[in-house]
Formats: C-alpha cells, structure tokens, sequence
C-alpha cells in the first residue's frame, strides 16, 4: 500500500516508520520541515518526504493522487495553551483537503479516551478532531489511547524524572485520579493492525493497557521497578497553575505542556472497549512490563524517538533553513581554533556533546546557566539528547537545537533555545588541514543584548577555550 505519513518527525511517526517499511508498504512522508526529519540515510532512500504545514490552506495538491491509506499523527497541545484546539481543528479540516482529489480508502486517527462528559480542553479537541475527519471521503479508524509509556514519551520521562529526582513528594490532588497506560509497543502494533481491515473503518476504538491505577500509583510502580521507595502526600490545595509550575521545574516538561497535562490529570481516563483487541487478536504489555521495555531500549541505546526532540518542546518556531546561515554583520563571536592530531576521535567527541556528556569544561556552570534558564521561563538543561553519540537535523541538545550535523563535512551548527537577548550559534567544524575551529555567534537584541554578552566574555573566555582544548585533546575533564 502507499501510505501518506503525518507527522512523520513526531513521537509516534518516527516509531510506526520502521514498522510501517519493514511490512513492506510505499511510504509518503508529510512534514512543515524536510530538514528536520531524523532518519538515516538508509531510511530516507527508501521513503517521499513532501512538505505540507497543515496549519494553511492548500494552495496546490502536493499529496499523490494514488494515496491508499493515511495516519493522521498531529497535534497542538504543547505548542499553545490558549488555541491550541483551534490549531488541531484547523490542521484536520485542511488535511481532508488535502486529501479530497486522492483515491485514499482509509485514514487512522491517533486520539485519546474520552469516555467521559466532562471531558478536558485536550480531549474535548482530540473528539473535535474526530468528528472533523468523520466529514472527509474516506473511511476513518480512531484509536483512542490511555498514557502511552515508553522510552522517549513524554509521560514515561515525567514520571521518570519525578521518581528519579523526588523520593520525596508533595502533589496535588490529581494523583489520585484514575487512568489506563499503554506501552509504546502496543501502540504502534494496533495502529499497524487496523491498517487495511475493513471491521475497522468508520468505527472508534479504546486501546489500553490492562492495568487501571491512579498517578499515584503508577508512581510507586516506577520505583518498585527500579529497585526503591518512594514516599507521596497528596495536598488539596495546589491550583493546576501551581501544579503545572510544580511539573515545569522538576521535570524536563514545558510550561505550556504541562498547563495542558494537568488539565488533563483532573479527568479520569479509562477505556470502556476492549473490542480491537479482540479483532486484532492483541494482548497488552502491563505497565511494570512497558517500564521494564523502556529501559532496555534506553540501557541499548535504542531510543528510536523522543517528545524532546519536537519542535514544541523548545521556543523554536521557524524552520531550520532560516538560520543555517550564520550572520556575519552586527554580531560578537568567540572563535578559537586548534590543530588536532586524530579528526575521527575529535569528531566522536563533538557528536557526543551535551546530556550525559556534558560539555567538556566548567560543567557546573553549564548547570547553573540551565538552572537559571529554567527560572526565567525557559527549556533549561532537562531535555539532554535522545542518544549518546547520534545527532541529527531538528534534534534537541540541552538549551540547544541542532541545525545542522554533517559528519561527512565534520559541522556541528547549534542554534541556542534559552532565553536570550538575542540570538546564539554555536559552531564546530573540522577542516582539510584538521584544524578544529570552534565559533559562538551572538545577534544581540539592541543595547540590552550588548551588555548581556559583554558581561561574560570573562566566563566565554575560561569555558570555551577549556572546552575547545579538551575536545581536541581527547580528554574527559567534566568539572
């Protein structure tokens, strides 16, 4: 079959795309962004990419005309929190669009539960979405899921970073509120099943887990697997904006996605149809089997895809072309350079930069620079990187973005995601004559911005020429 992809660089569309090619289907990538898709190039020859911001209307027909099926993957939630369901609503009408001239038979459509009628901002647009694709001439297959838990999801690395961080805890209410997680692999194996069997079309089904259990309780599941206690008190009085600050500060989580996540926690969300699994002859992962699954994708370094990596996660909202190009008028820079003796091995190290790594000199400061981000507002140190020595186009690296990693061309661009007066680069790249040349760029935002990089060159002077050496030298100095 010939597949049309929607958020293909996404959570779930970077895991079901594998699957999806190893069953042996033609698959049509659609991305706002070609240049941030991250797959390898093994991947990329086997597969279309057309890029389609489902946020404007059509302008010409872009999608293929002999489409068969599609997976409709895109939502808004962490990128607003005022209008982030009229983003969603906007994004499937025009999806029907733009799939109205095509011979497509069967679009799925992954949403969550929403059983009940008192349903939250999120789920009340997930159902709205819905009964927009409904409107389009093709059949429609809706999963609606619990909490899916898996290596990279956003929910899984949240009550990752809870338990791991907090032994101890004061929550809000919420926690007690009943909910069904699904493991990632069980997702990906109904979205994959549902492909192409007509006792699925037009129909809406719950998938889940078979474990029902509060947060509470799914927090002191985490830590009896992973071998310690943990100690909750739950207190009524926290609002969901403190709550949502609670969340922000303690876990790699954005503001904004955390706001719509406790608007969410509030409603309890079980399935009540366990009908697919029937058709589908499916028996789910428990949830102590989903974390035992997550962690050995993340002690093998298998990590396919993570929730950080959106571009929602950061404060980046233009594509990546646009700031490729380095300015070279109006800026201050910090360039040093150094003659290496062994490119592969420098090369290694700068792909291996930030997360667990750290940044080869004045870690500490690096810290505190994160930790000060986080209080103004920003994506701070939490997200780390989603593998230790793989980068690619679009991926996340602490408070930075990748813009471009080519290891052919030995170039690392960054682009800086906190909170700054101005604009930041930071660049690597190793030369013909193996020179490893290190650059920070710095567009400052009029006098403010000025002042702000004036009043740490001092600190630029000790941690970048620290950081250059020991890359080039080979050395594990994290201080």
């Amino acid at each position: 079959m010939k597949i049309l992809l929607t958020g293909a660089n996404g959570y779930i569309g970077m895991r079901i795309l594998p699957q999806l090619l190893e069953m042996g289907h033609e698959i049509v990538c659609a991305v706002r962004d070609e240049t941030r898709l991250s797959i390898d190039k093994e991947t990329r020859q086997q597969i279309d990419v057309i890029e389609i911001d489902f946020l404007e209307e059509p302008k010409e027909n872009v999608v293929p005309k002999d489409i068969d099926a599609a997976y409709f993957l895109i939502h808004s939630m962490s990128s607003s929190i005022q209008d982030f369901d009229e983003m969603e609503a906007k994004t499937a009408e025009n999806f029907n669009k733009h799939v109205a001239d095509t011979q497509i038979k069967q679009v799925i459509y992954l949403s969550g539960i929403v059983n009940d009628n008192n349903l939250s901002k999120h789920l009340q647009s997930r159902k709205n979405v819905e009964d927009i694709l409904y409107q389009g001439d093709f059949k429609l297959t809706v999963l609606r899921a619990g909490i899916i838990v898996g290596s990279g999801s956003s929910s899984f690395e949240i009550i990752r970073d809870l338990c791991e961080k907090l032994p101890v805890m004061v929550t809000p209410k919420w926690v007690l509120t009943k909910t069904q997680p699904i493991a990632i692999r069980d997702v990906i194996t109904f979205l994959t099943g549902v492909l192409g069997n007509e006792k699925t079309y037009n129909d809406s089904f719950d998938i889940a887990g078979p474990n029902v259990m509060t947060y509470k309780e799914m927090l002191h599941k985490y830590a009896e697997v992973r071998g310690f206690k943990n100690w909750i008190w739950t207190v009524p009085v926290m609002t969901p904006k403190l709550s949502s600050y609670w969340l922000y500060f303690v876990t790699s989580t954005s503001y904004k996605l955390a706001l719509n996540l406790v608007d969410s926690m509030k409603i309890e969300v079980v399935a009540k149809d366990t009908r697919l699994q029937d058709i589908l002859d499916i028996t789910p992962h428990t949830y102590k089997e989903a974390i035992d699954l997550a962690f050995k994708k993340i002690e093998q370094n298998l990590v396919i895809s993570s929730w950080k990596d959106s571009m929602i996660s950061g404060r980046f909202v233009d594509n990546l072309e646009k700031h490729i190009q380095v300015p070279k008028f109006g800026v201050l820079k910090d360039y040093k350079q150094v003659k290496i003796s062994n490119p592969e091995k420098v090369l290694e190290r700068i792909w291996s930069i930030g997360g667990e790594t750290g940044w080869y000199y004045g870690n500490w400061l690096w810290k505190i620079r994160g930790f000060l981000d986080k209080l103004s507002g920003g994506v701070g140190l939490r997200r780390g990187r989603t593998h230790p020595n793989k980068i690619f186009a679009g991926d996340s690296l602490d408070f930075w973005r990748v813009l471009l990693a080519d290891k052919k061309a030995k170039r690392l661009l960054l682009f800086a995601e906190m909170k700054l007066p101005g604009e930041a680069w930071l660049e690597f790249k190793i030369d013909e004559n193996n020179v490893l040349h290190q650059t920070a760029t710095f567009r400052p935002r009029g006098l403010r911005g000025r002042l702000y990089w004036y009043s740490i060159v001092p600190l630029h002077y000790f941690i970048f020429g620290g950081m250059i050496k020991n890359i080039a030298n080979q050395k594990n100095t994290n201080q």
